[in-house]
Order: C-alpha cells, then structure tokens, then sequence
C-alpha cells in the first residue's frame, strides 16, 4: 500500500544508495523540488542506455498482488530493485525472505534477496534514488461507487517532493482515462519541472492473474502508452527487458482505456451467463449443461462460467471508473451499470436459495449452522479482495446462521475497509464430523485441495454455486 499523506522534505541522497546518481532538482519549503531555469533538459537517450545495459534503478511502489511480483521479475532480469511499501510489516518480512504471497514461489524473494538485486523500505525518502518509478498502488471506491485515488494522490505527492531530472515514472493503478496527464502530471508540473523535456510520465496498466499456470507477469503482453513520445520510447524500453511483449498505444489515455476496456468485457459477460443461470434455474434447465454444449461451438462463443458473484481487486472496481468518467461526458453507460446491478445480486440470490433449501428440510436459517467453502474470490489462491463470500457471510449472519468457513489458503478472515465489522472467523478444518454437525455446506469457491466427494456424503445439505457436481444428487442444491 502506498501513503496518503502530502509531501515531506526529503533529506540528502543516502549514501548507501543501491547505485550511484543523484537529483538535480533543489527543494522549497515543504518539500516540492523546483527545477533551476538554467538547467538543461534531461536526455531521454541517456535513461534509454541506463535502461538497455540495466543500470537503471528500478524503484516499485506499492509491494501487493501487483508490484511483488513485478519486483521479482526486474530483479531476475538483471535490473536493481528498491520496493516501497508504506507497511513496515510488509517490508520487514520481505528483508527477511517471507514471502507473502503465497502463489509466487518462495525461491523467487530469496534469490532475488541472496543476489543483492532486491531490496524494500518504507523510507519514501529515497524515491529520489530509483531511475525508473513504477506506480502499483490500490484505486478503490468510495462508498457511493466513485473512483478514491487517494493513494494515487498520496504516491504522486511524495514523488514530487523528490522528483528530478531524467525520472520515468509509470502509473500502473487501474483508473480512469486521463489521471496520468491530467492528476499525475499536474501534481508534478507544480515543481516546475516539464513533462517530457525534464521527466517523463507513461501508463502500462498491470495484467496480473493471480494463479495462473500458464501466464505470469514477465509472459503477460504489456500495453505501453507514453503522455509525449519519448515518455511512450522510455517506458517501452523499460518493459520489453522483462515482459515477452509490449503493446505500444498512442498514448497514456487509450492504455487507461484498454485495462478498462478488458475487464467491463469480463464484467459484463460474467453478468450475462449469472442472469442466464437463474433465468435457467427457473425453466428448470442445468445452466452447466447449456455451457458445456455451448462450447463446443469452434467460432462465436467464449465461455464465462456463472458463480455467486464477482471478486478481486479488478472485476468489481474497474467498470465504475469508466461510469464515473462517462457521467463528466454527458454519456450514461447503462450497459455497464446494468451488468454491475446484476453481479451485485448474486450473493442474495445464493443465500436465498439456501433459504429456500433450509425451508425445504424444515429448517429456518436462524440457528442453522452454516459452513462457508472457501473465501478467496477464486480457486487456489489466497486473494480474498472483494470476494462475494464477504457479502454472503454477512447475510448469513443478519438473518440468524451461525457460520464458519474453511478455506486451505485464507486462514483468517482479513479486515479490510469494506467488511471490518464482520467477527474475528479463522479457518476450520474439513471432515466428516464438522460437516455432519453442520445445517448446510455452501460452497463459494471451488478450490481443488477440498475433498467433495467427502462433502456431499457427509454434509446433510449442499448448496453448489461453482458447478462441482454434474450429477444430481438429493442432498445438492445448486445456486
């Protein structure tokens, strides 16, 4: 996470520097560099050889799902890596090679660490030290649903206290099109320092699947856009040393644009097939099937599969920025909108069909002991940002359940922001006795490690909303 506060001065350049160089630019009072007019411009072909041979200093701010492993993947390319990171717990386990995050591999941190190519601080001081800063902070909402760039903010003020001559900076935060040029760019126009003649500013939106086999981040294309052109060459440059391949746009604004453009597509259609499932469950029609022939079709079909709703830290957020962005247009996007109202819906309308389940047995679920399968937004991984199991959890509660979960990769429920009012819950363990003693077994994400065989012999009522079993059997309800 990256910090909220304003700029503070910045001291002299440490001298234990991961290598040498230095600022240009002097300070006023509270801490903004301002340029001397008599100084030259910086030379984008100077930077672009730092770049090429790997001398450049690449500094990573914000050490999450996003800048940790981007952080590894500069280091085990040869580049030199200063990680920022306002949380100090954060970065006392990163110095001492635990890593937090449990789908990268271990060996990844303590390589890059035993190398001396790697390294984190929360001294927001040193920013002045890196060549390159890489921006991989959290765009959340507020709660009305509006883009809350205040780590955006936050991160843009404090590199302005230390900006100087020859920085490329690279917003990768999911946003809305024109907070690179216009927000970034004019805190740190205020220096006195130009875009494109002194520093220079891109976007490359981040790409990361969090357990993914297949894709990681050095194999993932990287979309490029620059606010000038030798902004766009620079931050090209940059990446091509790491990533398989970069995608140069015109400019920062349709790179902003195409992050967004990915995952309302995502958003949209994963609302389209959960409509379609309870359209289905009504005409009585298993919605797996249907998918399953669907998709045999060679050309004009892609597969989106239905669940109890939309997780992680992308799907659910990135849709609204356009919306927001759109309204200052004049342009309504009801499109978008209507897909959010729908994926909004899915965790009442699983706890409904558990309700009706329960009733069913001549049950109520006040006083129904209800077991949670899974909290993470999906399978075998440990990210629980913005799960649906959140949301479902707490319906349970409010209409009287006793709940309690397991999930293999999320041993505690995390406070965040949104749901920090839930009760402390940890993670139990599965067998035949915690599933017989419960009322019903809900299962919300379809890790591999649980046993389901175990669950629908021993559960006396399962509620599926992942499509694990085909088969119908008396004691599964699907959702």
């Amino acid at each position: 996470m990256a910090p909220t506060e304003g700029p503070r001065r910045s001291g002299a350049v440490l001298k234990d520097r991961m290598r040498g160089g230095g600022g240009s630019a002097s300070e006023q009072p509270g801490g903004v560099a301002v340029a001397s007019l008599e100084e030259a411009g910086a030379d984008p072909a100077e930077l672009r050889r730092k770049i090429e041979d790997r001398t450049a200093l690449i500094g990573i701010i914000g050490l999450g799902y996003v800048g940790l492993p981007l952080s590894l993947a500069f280091a085990e390319s040869g580049f030199h890596v200063l990680g920022f990171d306002i949380d100090g717990a954060k970065v006392e386990a990163l110095e001492a090679g635990r890593n937090y995050i449990k789908h990268l591999r271990p060996e990844r941190l303590t390589e890059s660490l035993e190398s001396g190519r790697f390294r984190s601080t929360s001294e927001f001081a040193r920013l002045s030290e890196p060549d390159v800063l890489i921006v991989c902070v959290p765009t959340p909402l507020t709660r009305q649903r509006e883009p809350d760039l205040s780590f955006v903010v936050g991160t843009a003020q404090q590199i302005a206290a230390r900006l100087r001559r020859g920085h490329l900076v690279i917003l990768e935060s999911t946003t809305y099109p024109g907070t690179t040029d216009e927000l970034v760019r004019g805190i740190f126009e205020q220096t006195g320092l130009a875009t494109g003649r002194d520093y220079f500013l891109a976007f490359s939106p981040e790409r990361e699947d969090p357990g993914n086999a297949r894709y990681g981040t050095a194999t993932i294309p990287k979309v490029v856009g620059g606010v000038d052109r030798d902004s766009g060459d620079l931050a090209q440059a940059l990446y091509a040393q790491v990533i398989s391949a970069t995608v140069r746009v015109s400019n920062a604004r349709t790179a902003e644009a195409t992050k967004l453009l990915e995952n309302i597509f995502r958003a949209v259609n994963i609302a389209l097939v959960n409509e379609l499932k309870i359209v289905f469950d009504r005409m009585e029609i298993d919605i797996w099937e249907v998918l399953d022939a669907a998709a045999t079709k060679p050309f004009g079909f892609m597969r989106f599969n239905p669940g109890p709703g939309w997780g992680g830290h992308c799907i659910p957020l990135d849709p609204f920025y356009l919306t927001w962005k759109a309204r200052e247009h004049g342009i309504a996007t009801r499109f978008i909108e209507l897909a959010g109202e729908v994926n909004q819906q899915m965790p009442r309308w699983v706890v409904e069909k558990l309700r009706l389940a329960l009733n069913d047995r001549r049950k109520a679920v006040r006083g129904s002991r209800v077991l949670v399968l899974g909290l993470a937004y999906k399978k075998n991984i440990d990210d629980a940002r913005e799960s649906p199991a959140f949301e479902i959890i707490e319906l349970l509660l409010q209409q009287g359940a006793v709940v309690s979960y397991h999930d293999p990769h999320v041993p505690r429920l995390p406070v965040t922001r949104s749901w920090s009012h839930l009760p402390p819950l940890a993670s139990v363990p599965l067998s035949p006795g915690i599933l017989e003693d419960s009322d019903a077994a809900l299962i919300v994400t379809d890790h591999s490690t649980v046993d389901y065989d175990m669950v629908s012999r021993h559960a006396p009522l399962v509620v599926d909303t992942r499509g694990i079993y085909r088969d119908p059997l008396p004691n599964v309800v699907r959702a």
